[in-house]
């Protein structure tokens, strides 16, 4: 039974799930929108949110926190210098998920997850 559990496996292990996870936070930094699985982009949608939010505060601290996160120091840079500006008023919902057709090969339901 999985009463209380929360999160997705994604079919994956502990480390590569946390990995994929992370390439896809710093993928959706750098380019602003990409298209990934709907079930990639529900999961990732929470732990890039939180990256604005703390952006939203240009510290040495932040930095290091985004940092453990984020694999590219330019995805880094990007959210102090870009991002975290342009949502200095929103209180929250930085990112939307827009539902697509469903992949050729195997059917998957596809999402493309971006900035508003």
């Amino acid at each position: 039974m999985r009463h209380r559990k929360v999160g997705r496996k994604l079919g994956r292990k502990t480390g590569p799930r946390k990995a994929l996870k992370d390439s896809l936070a710093t993928s959706l930094v750098l380019y602003e929108k990409i298209v990934t699985t709907e079930t990639k982009a529900k999961t990732i949608r929470p732990i890039v949110e939180k990256l604005v939010t703390r952006a939203k505060i240009k510290s040495v601290h932040n930095k290091q926190q985004l940092s453990r996160v984020l694999e590219d120091k330019k995805a880094v840079q990007k959210l102090l210098d870009v991002l975290g500006p342009r949502y200095k008023d929103r209180k929250g919902g930085y990112t939307r998920i827009i539902k697509m057709s469903r992949r050729q090969g195997d059917g998957a339901a596809m999402a493309q997850i971006e900035f508003v």
